[in-house]
């Protein structure tokens, strides 16, 4: 629970950022990237979105009795396993929070859930490159609800090492975080996202470990030369000068 409020809370931090106007949005995707291809998708989204987009049939009347385990068993598949799923209200509308994970990204598309993407991950001269290519999903109807037409899709990649180029036309956020949006009627026609990220073949992970190890190397030598120094020459200043 603790974990899923963490998510929710950092969307809602990422969607204020960067232009300083709240943004609201029907559908997210954050997929957190692995090197050996695994990765964590976090799915965020109002049962009216995910009608429309996923081709669900979910009720979305605001006194609807809401089945969780109806939600895990839509995005559970031999390539994707539901860690947790939540849900809110939010402007009348119920919303879902799901935590998928999967031991091969490149494979995600066979899964029904994520099927209007494609997946790519090479790793060349000292850098690796992601490309994703969402495409059109399964339309449906949202139910008895109506748009305003105003209302947005995000898609958001937390890469696990130095960002070296992408193009996100929202640029690079805190977090080594980078985001590409669309308008959900936009989505619903199945109009293209292309992402494509070049970051450092190295994690991020693996240098603050390489340092903190540095760091601790450094701080027991220095232990071990107080200790030396002591026992050589007493602990007195006048000591070594003694000898």
């Amino acid at each position: 629970m603790r974990t899923g409020a963490l998510v929710v809370l950092a969307s809602v931090a990422i969607a204020c950022g960067g232009g300083g106007s709240f943004k609201q949005y029907e559908y997210e995707e954050d997929c957190y990237v692995s090197r050996d291809g695994s990765a964590t998708v976090y799915v965020n989204s109002s049962l009216a979105a995910l009608n429309a987009l996923r081709g669900t049939t979910f009720d979305t009347r605001p006194d609807a009795p809401l089945n969780l385990d109806e939600v895990r068993n839509f995005f559970t598949t031999p390539l994707s396993r539901v860690a947790r799923v939540t849900s809110t209200r939010r402007n009348e509308r119920r919303y879902v929070h799901v935590r998928v994970e999967t031991d091969d990204l490149r494979r995600l598309p066979e899964a029904g859930p994520f099927a209007w993407s494609s997946y790519a991950l090479e790793e060349s001269g000292g850098a690796v490159t992601f490309r994703q290519k969402v495409g059109r999903g399964i339309p449906g109807s949202p139910g008895q609800f109506e748009w305003r037409g105003d209302e947005l899709v995000a898609f958001r990649l937390h890469m696990p090492s130095r960002i070296l180029s992408h193009n996100s036309p929202l640029g690079e956020q805190r977090g080594n975080i980078l985001a590409w949006e669309q308008p959900l009627r936009e989505r619903a026609r199945g109009e293209p996202i292309e992402i494509e990220v070049r970051t450092e073949s190295e994690s991020i992970l693996y240098r603050t470990l390489l340092l903190f190890s540095a760091t601790m190397v450094l701080v027991a030598l220095t232990f071990i030369l107080a200790i030396w120094w002591f026992v050589r020459f007493g602990g007195s200043p006048n000591a070594a000068r003694r000898t």
